[in-house]
């Protein structure tokens, strides 16, 4: 490890991508406490500690949201729009199912699409965000009128554009997928508020005998984190390998193919990105619910989409399993996958080239996705029924654990092929 890390050093390219990466990332932590003009942080800060939505939404702003800075949106507009035109692609609408197909060509104006459509989200969101907080806790906007509600809004959209640019920046320029890497940011940046957090709930001001229950609770809790880690990072690195044999041909005076080889399919292809749509989906009726607390319709909506209810538990499952399996089957697409063995003479040994092998592939990555999407779901939830147990408010529970470890792993991978590209040796020993 220190020997990569001393590697990673003497490769100028590398070297500056790292820089660059750290930088931005600096400017997305320093923009995360400028305030919005004409609202006073205060109101909001002292209602967020009590409230497991804001609690929620502030790990993944990394405290943004508690400051109402430029960035209390984060990117969460963007991922929304992402979820969309990713829906919309599905042949719902034939231009976007298209361009889908035609390759690079066609992701960048899917890109340009979904880059418009998140400042109209951001909009609409920062209207809403200003309006209904100033309505649950009076004082939030100072001298609220159509003017200062209008600067709020292209504020915070603003902020939610300019921290779009700085995810496509990173991952044009620095390390790992921009977005990613800046919502890692955020979650990274409220562990030691988390941590002080859990620290003050177990051990603050208590007896003798509570402290070593506390003790109990805080053993358990790192032992779970341990777990979850390892857990996260076996799934993460699960390969199941479909062999693949190419038949020999001559062409000319040579003679090609003859060689054995395999389709690696992982266990969790889709990586992190099912429970961060479905994180972004599951907190968005609660905190639109919340700007009309006092309401019968809304009230329902605080009370069963609560992070630890039973209604919003389930539907986090669900939308965890079904965005994996969404999210497989866009990143590989066995028909394709099959035409392309079968145009190059390769085949799965007892397997019929084309439609046969199509399904077999198709019912492997059905059984495998399963299995991963299954271990998300359940490293999602454990630790939200761990703090309904314990009564503990620990906002960084499993998703947003999962998201660390699953881009850091993936940062970490970018940077290893980087060392062996360059014949240096990487973080992992073969």
């Amino acid at each position: 490890m220190q020997g990569a890390l001393r590697n990673i050093w003497k490769i100028d390219d590398l070297r500056s991508k790292i820089i660059f990466t750290l930088l931005l990332l600096l400017v997305f932590r320093i923009g995360s406490h400028i305030p919005v003009p004409n609202v006073d942080a205060n109101a909001l800060k002292a209602a967020g500690e009590a409230n497991n939505i804001l609690g929620m939404l502030n790990t993944f702003s990394g405290g943004a949201l508690a400051n109402f800075s430029v960035f209390a949106m984060s990117i969460a507009p963007y991922i929304t729009a992402s979820i969309i035109v990713q829906l919309l692609t599905m042949d719902v609408i034939p231009k976007f199912a298209e361009w889908a197909r035609e390759g690079d060509a066609g992701r960048k104006k899917l890109a340009q699409v979904t880059r418009y459509g998140t400042v109209v989200l951001g909009l609409i969101q920062a209207i809403g965000l200003s309006v209904g907080f100033n309505r649950m806790y009076p004082g939030l906007v100072q001298e609220p009128s159509f003017s200062t509600y209008a600067l709020i809004a292209i504020t915070l959209t603003a902020g939610t554009a300019f921290l779009m640019w700085l995810g496509e920046q990173i991952t044009e320029h620095g390390i790992g997928n921009g977005i990613s890497v800046i919502i890692f940011a955020g979650i990274a940046a409220s562990i030691p508020g988390g941590i002080t957090t859990i620290y003050a709930q177990l051990f603050y001001d208590k007896t003798q005998a509570e402290l070593f229950v506390g003790l109990l609770q805080a053993l358990a809790i790192l032992i779970g984190v341990v777990i979850i880690i390892a857990g996260v990072i076996y799934i993460q690195q699960g390969v199941r390998k479909i062999p693949v044999q190419y038949a020999k041909r001559v062409v000319g005076n040579r003679m090609y193919g003859g060689q054995k080889t395999h389709i690696p399919v992982k266990v969790n292809a889709a990586g992190v990105i099912p429970v961060i749509f479905a994180s972004s989906l599951m907190l968005f009726p609660s905190t639109v619910a919340s700007f009309w607390r006092g309401n019968v319709v809304a009230d329902w909506f605080l009370r069963n989409f609560d992070p630890r209810a039973g209604l919003y538990l389930f539907l986090f499952v669900i939308l965890i399993i079904g965005f994996t399996y969404f999210y497989t089957f866009v990143q590989i697409n066995p028909m394709n996958m099959a035409e392309q063995m079968k145009k190059n003479s390769g085949f799965i040994p007892g397997i019929r080239p084309g439609k046969t092998t199509a399904m077999y592939i198709t019912r492997v990555m059905n059984r495998i996705t399963l299995a991963g999407a299954i271990f998300l779901a359940a490293v999602s939830v454990l630790p939200v029924l761990f703090g309904s147990i314990t009564g503990l408010q620990i906002y960084f529970g499993g998703t947003a654990l999962l998201i660390v470890i699953g881009v850091a792993l993936d940062t970490m991978k970018q940077i290893e092929n980087q060392l062996l590209m360059r014949h240096y040796q990487g973080f992992i020993k073969k």
